[in-house]
């Protein structure tokens, strides 16, 4: 039996993926799987050199992203190259201010000599993360972002405090659902610590992202269900299976009748 919609005005959901990820060097492969990403999605999250990636990663990524007409994010982080950004680091509002501006400053000037703009902002990992739940922290980011280039749309996860900020400094906000991560019942993420934490299986990722647009509805760790509204959902491009779940969550939402766009038609 097919699902009734929650919300059958909107059946569109923008499907992006975090990338440019990869090592300085790494070069052929890097701009390979790129290339396959950008196939099957609308917009592309890149790394912007400080928890991975390089000037020549940056690039290569928005070189794809413009040959496949996907929109581009920056996605900045903490200063934690060494743990990938996925460790809270204490900085004071000033020194993240200025850490955010670097890297946003960065990843303009690539985008501008190639004629893309920069539609969003998504803060990676453990700044992600810690901002979902911190109310001084993403007000912070939002502020930052609002004085560096108010026409961005800022990420963050579903009903954070990182999209009330947003809103709250007069940006766009888009909240996000996750196609390859389980969620708690209290509507985070599941630990990447903790067992099951990552969907590998690309039909289950697939099943899961099509419930979370048709219902607004996520199953949990402990087998419940929880209210889930977004309006885009994320691939993460270093899993191993990034490919072949994104093929598998394109499919079975346009098959659902959803139809896959840019960000900034929908927020």
């Amino acid at each position: 039996m097919t699902a009734t919609p929650l919300f059958p005005m909107e059946m569109a959901i923008d499907l992006n993926a975090d990338l440019g990820e990869g090592a300085a060097g790494q070069g052929e492969q890097a701009e390979q799987s790129n290339e396959i990403l950008m196939r099957y999605i609308t917009s592309a999250n890149i790394a912007c050199g400080v928890h991975a990636g390089s000037p020549s990663t940056m690039a290569a990524a928005m070189d794809a992203a413009k040959k496949f007409g996907v929109a581009v994010g920056a996605h900045p982080s903490y200063p934690d190259r060494e743990h990938f950004g996925r460790r809270s680091v204490r900085l004071t509002p000033g020194t993240l201010r200025d850490v955010l501006l670097y890297q946003l400053g960065a990843f303009s000037a690539l985008a501008r000599v190639r004629g893309l703009v920069v539609t969003h902002v998504k803060p990676h990992g453990a700044l992600y993360n810690d901002a979902a739940g911190d109310a001084a922290l993403a007000d912070s980011i939002a502020a930052t972002i609002a004085g560096f280039d108010r026409s961005l749309i800022l990420v963050g996860l579903a009903g954070s405090r990182l999209t009330e900020a947003a809103r709250r400094h007069g940006l766009r906000a888009a909240d996000e659902a996750f196609c390859d991560r389980r969620y708690e019942p209290d509507g985070t993420l599941r630990s990447r610590n903790l067992p099951g934490a990552l969907i590998l299986d690309p039909e289950e990722a697939a099943r899961q992202a099509c419930r979370i647009v048709l219902e607004g509805r996520v199953q949990t760790s402990a087998g419940t269900d929880v209210a889930l509204r977004a309006q885009t959902l994320c691939i993460h491009g270093d899993s191993p299976k990034a490919s072949a779940i994104a093929a598998a969550v394109r499919a079975r939402l346009e098959t659902a009748g959803v139809r896959l766009t840019h960000l900034e038609n929908l927020v």
